[in-house]
């Protein structure tokens, strides 16, 4: 099923990055590298969709980049899949495509970080809680997108996620 996604207000450039969610299932803190896994619930395909113009705005002025990542709709995910029930997706390509051509198109293994690594790292800043979810970052190819545009993407053993720009 392809979703609407309505390109949002105060920005001239909308891009995207496929990324690949973790949802954490229990409370933790200061987790040690080796018990991340212990802490996943699940997996999804994820768009981080973002005003790239305003992102670089609060960049040059040194200032937190919320209104260029966070918004209204600014990060829509596919159905969560079971850590158990789900392909190995540490080592499982990620692509995406815009208008049916090739933008992106990695592995999950060429990420700066593992999932595990992600995972500790963040518990020694912010006790993680079950239901968050956590964008692992994206390959190489981000890019803007317009009205009409269609974006598909998947990390592979996962459901895809299609959006319509509107």
């Amino acid at each position: 099923e392809t979703l609407a996604l309505p390109y949002p207000s105060q920005t001239d450039n909308y891009h995207y990055e496929i990324e690949l969610v973790v949802a954490i299932g229990k409370r933790g803190s200061d987790i040690p590298l080796e018990k991340a896994h212990e802490y996943i619930w699940g997996y999804a395909t994820g768009l981080d969709m973002t005003r790239r113009d305003r992102q670089m705005d609060m960049r040059q002025m040194g200032r937190p980049w919320e209104i260029g990542k966070s918004f209204d709709l600014s990060a829509p995910i596919a159905p969560l899949h079971k850590a158990g029930d789900s392909a190995d997706v540490n080592n499982a390509p990620i692509w995406l495509q815009v208008n049916g051509s090739d933008r992106q198109r990695s592995d999950i293994r060429h990420l700066i970080w593992s999932v595990n690594e992600t995972i500790s790292y963040l518990s020694g800043f912010f006790e993680l809680q079950p239901g968050d979810l956590i964008f692992t970052g994206t390959p190489e190819g981000v890019g803007a997108v317009v009205k009409g545009d269609v974006i598909t993407g998947n990390v592979e053993g996962l459901t895809p996620i299609a959006v319509k720009i509107v």
